[in-house]
């Protein structure tokens, strides 16, 4: 049986374009991922085509997973992410996502912390021009046996102008009394005082504002597979924008 087609009354959904959700429905299963014990899994993930990325990952007790993401690709790209560890797992996501024009970008993800001792740290960065919407929704779920939880959501989006749109819902859902979660989520937009210095010293306009977007999503592609293949992407499609 198929699933319903979801609607923007569907918290997960709220931002997404549902006219081109429909053209893709019925989506394909979710790929399932399973890291054993003690194992180790990356994944390297660059959305340019508008496609909907869907993500089922199990951690093992001990083991550590990371996934970094570039979304920027087609009038709508999705990521969607459900992420459960057990004791003593690691997670790690580091995301961009730039989108101009009209387009629709989204990273969706819920971790659920649902055995002690385990860690998760989610870094989204986030650039938009013209009209376009870009969205992260995070939730962090920690379970009542779940003690000893260290768990980050670091959300950051930089808007390039007014039209364009950035929505940011980290969320915290806590059973447990021993844990350390902690998130944050801030909309801004290029510091006018330093674009200034930098056309001072004799950067032309375009080249100044790259150079800050590029200090703005550096450091989210450290440790990644393809970690050249992302910088530049994500470097030329920032150079499309400004």
């Amino acid at each position: 049986m198929t699933n319903p087609l979801p609607s923007n009354r569907n918290e997960a959904w709220r931002y997404s374009d549902i006219a081109a959700v429909e053209a893709a429905w019925p989506l394909p299963d979710p790929e399932n991922i399973m890291v054993p014990a003690g194992g180790d899994f990356a994944r390297a993930i660059i959305q340019e085509s508008g496609t909907i990325h869907q993500i089922n990952l199990t951690i093992g007790a001990g083991a550590n997973a990371a996934i970094h993401v570039l979304n920027i690709g087609g009038a709508y790209g999705r990521i969607e992410l459900n992420v459960t560890l057990h004791d003593g797992a690691d997670f790690n996501l580091g995301a961009v996502q730039i989108g101009g024009e009209t387009q629709t970008l989204e990273i969706v993800t819920t971790v659920t912390h649902a055995e002690p001792n385990a860690t998760s740290n989610q870094i989204v960065r986030s650039v938009l021009a013209k009209k376009a919407t870009g969205s992260y929704l995070g939730k962090v779920a920690v379970a009542r046996d779940a003690q000893k939880t260290d768990s980050v959501q670091d959300v950051k989006a930089m808007v390039l102008d007014r039209t364009a749109t950035a929505n940011a819902k980290p969320e915290l859902e806590i059973f447990a009394d021993d844990v350390q979660c902690a998130h944050g989520a801030t909309v801004g937009e290029l510091d006018k005082q330093a674009l200034f210095y930098l056309a001072s010293r004799g950067l032309p306009p375009a080249e100044a504002k790259k150079l800050m977007l590029q200090a703005f999503v550096a450091g989210v592609f450290d440790g990644a597979q393809a970690q050249e293949e992302f910088t530049d992407k994500a470097l030329a499609k920032l150079g499309g924008l400004v």
